[in-house]
Parts: structure tokens; C-alpha cells; sequence
């Protein structure tokens, strides 16, 4: 009775939690410009397609993708990591994790988002000077074991965003879960990332966060060193349609058809990915994202465009990652990870 008295009570704090992150619900007529909020912070999330929601590893930055990945086996972990995005994008983090009890765990992370600077330009088109544009991202993270193979997790999150004159306000919550059986090395998650909206807006109009389901899959198969994750996501939205970009082979003409069959639908919901890990200590990891790849259609696409690679290493008290993507001919991506332990690193 104890312990359901305590999961139950656990669970009130999460969606009392949860309540005060959904400050507006006029705010989901809007359109929505937050969507670096779907940009993982782990470069082992990424090099995985994007979500990995389901990924077992000691890595406090799992936490931006699930919050039930963070756990007490993450004790007073420290984590930087550096993304440089397409153009002049350039993202930056920290992130630290340490356990609450033998059942529990928080975290913090402060997250820079900067898209480099803009030319600045009257109604008229005379030039004014430059400005810089940012988001940053503050987040709170709490789990609790439920069961030796059952954790749930929220991450709380306060977005500042600066471009130019305007700023604006959001806060936004994921909630998750997580069933891991260690025996098969099975991991299934389910969160709901981004509920929530702003507080205070740009201008005149408020603008949503990207509420999405996600539901991940990861398993090691058989014996062997590789490891197979399916991730579905945008699951509280069915359609999912692009423009495909192409020439008309009678005029010459560029055109672009919009595509909504069933096929495209689907796997634009899906993102695959393959692991070889021989050991907790290394792994390379390859990540297939159709709807990165389609996404790109119009925008001059290669062979890479959708596919993403990466590797990780541990060595005594430090982790690394590093991992790479191509969404179209004109960037390429690059994201790198650093952790250590404090507690162990002090007793060196």
C-alpha cells in the first residue's frame, strides 16, 4: 500500500506539473516557430535519426529526448554538447544529472540556440545594421523508478526567444515512460513532448510549441552486437504532407506536386535506425528519417538527405559522441558530445 501511495502521489506531482505548462489554449490556433524544440541535445539520440526516446545508455542529455531516461545510475553527470546546424546556426548546452534517493533522479539543462545575425532593413528597404536572433532553453528534469523495469519521467522547460526588438515567453513539459527488461535488452518508451505554449508573445499573434506523441522501440537482436530501434512520431497527426519537388518531362517546367498518399503518410511517421555495440563502451549507430528526406524535396535533396551516422566511445570517466547528417547538398550537420562523471573524476 506504501508503495502505491507513493507512485500514485508521484504521478499528482507530474500532472500538477504538467497543469501549470499549459498556460494558454488559444495558443494552439497559432502557427508554430518553435520547432528547434525537436532537435535533440544527444548526439546518440541523433546519430539515430533524431528521437531516440527508447535509447539505454548513461547519458544525461537522453533526458531532452525522454525524461524517463534519466535515472539514478546517472549520478552527478555533467554533459556538454555542440550542434552546428545548416548555415549560420551554431547550438550549445549543458546538462547535469544526479540521483534523488535510490528510486529517483533530477536534472538541469541550459540550452543556446543562435541563428547568427540578420540585415536589419526599414519599410523601404534602407539598410539599418545587423541583428542577432537566439532561443534559450531552461530545463527542469525529475524521475522515479516505479518498478525495477518501469520509469516515468517529466522535463519542464522555460523558452526565452530574442529576434531583433521582439521576445517572446513559452513554457513547455514532456512526459515520459519507459519499460526496459534488461534480460532481452528490450526498451519501449511513450512520451508526449511539448505541451504547453506562451506566455508572452512576439506580436499580435501567439504561436504554439510542436505537441507530438512518440512511441520508440529498441531491441538487441538475439545475440548478437547490433541493436534495432523503430521510433514513430507526429502520432496526434495522421497526415503529414510535402511538396515534391520535380521537372515536367513534356514542358521542362520545375513544379512541385504535393504528396499525401498512404505509403508517404506512414513511413514519414517512422524513423529507423541500426546499433553495433560490442560492448557499453563503444558504439556506431546509423539513422534513416523519411520525413527529414522529404522534407528536403523541395530544397535540392542528395543520396544523404534523410540518413544520419554517428559513434560513441567511453573511456575511464568520459564519454564522447560524435555524429553527422546531410539533409541537403548545400549543409551538412554536426553534433558532439562530452560527458564525465564528477563524483569519479573528484577521486581521481
Amino acid at each position: 500500500m506504501t508503495l502505491i501511495r507513493n507512485i500514485s502521489w508521484r504521478f499528482a506531482t507530474m500532472l500538477a506539473a504538467i497543469a501549470l505548462c499549459l498556460p494558454t489554449l488559444k495558443a494552439q490556433g497559432g502557427t508554430s516557430s518553435y520547432s528547434f524544440l525537436e532537435n535533440p541535445y544527444s548526439s546518440h539520440a541523433y546519430a539515430l535519426g533524431g528521437s531516440g526516446i527508447a535509447i539505454i545508455d548513461d547519458d544525461v542529455t537522453l533526458a531532452g529526448a525522454n525524461p524517463a531516461l534519466l535515472g539514478p545510475e546517472i549520478d552527478s553527470q555533467v554533459a556538454f554538447n555542440y550542434m552546428h546546424w545548416l548555415g549560420d546556426s551554431n547550438f550549445a548546452g549543458v546538462h547535469y544529472g544526479m540521483a534523488a534517493g535510490e528510486h529517483g533522479a533530477w536534472g538541469a539543462g541550459l540550452q543556446y540556440l543562435g541563428y547568427g545575425k540578420a540585415t536589419a532593413t526599414d519599410e523601404i528597404g534602407n539598410i539599418l545594421g545587423e541583428f542577432s536572433m537566439k532561443d534559450i532553453v531552461i530545463s527542469g528534469v525529475y524521475s522515479h523508478d516505479f518498478t525495477e523495469r518501469l520509469r516515468g519521467g517529466i522535463n519542464l522547460k522555460a523558452v526565452v526567444s530574442t529576434y531583433e526588438q521582439y521576445s517572446a515567453f513559452a513554457l513547455a513539459a514532456d512526459v515520459g515512460i519507459n519499460y526496459y527488461d534488461p534480460d532481452r535488452d528490450c526498451s519501449l518508451s511513450l512520451v508526449l513532448k511539448n505541451m504547453g505554449g506562451q506566455i508572452k508573445r512576439f506580436d499580435t499573434d501567439y504561436t504554439r510549441v510542436p505537441f507530438d506523441i512518440q512511441l520508440g522501440w529498441m531491441q538487441r537482436l538475439g545475440s548478437s552486437p547490433f541493436m534495432l530501434a523503430i521510433t514513430a512520431w507526429h502520432l496526434n497527426k495522421w497526415k503529414l504532407p510535402y511538396y515534391d519537388h520535380s521537372t515536367d518531362e513534356a514542358t521542362g517546367q520545375e513544379e512541385n506536386k504535393l504528396k499525401s498518399g498512404f505509403g508517404s503518410n506512414l513511413f514519414r511517421h517512422l524513423i529507423f535506425g541500426l546499433q553495433y555495440q560490442p560492448s557499453d563502451n563503444f558504439y556506431v549507430a546509423l539513422g534513416y528519417n523519411y520525413k527529414t528526406r522529404t522534407d528536403m524535396s523541395t530544397y535540392q535533396r542528395n543520396f544523404l538527405s534523410g540518413f544520419s551516422a554517428g559513434l560513441g566511445l567511453k573511456v575511464k570517466s568520459f564519454a564522447f559522441g560524435v555524429s553527422y547528417a546531410q539533409p541537403h547538398k548545400g549543409g551538412s550537420t554536426v553534433m558532439l558530445n562530452i560527458s564525465t562523471n564528477l563524483k569519479e573524476l573528484l577521486r581521481r
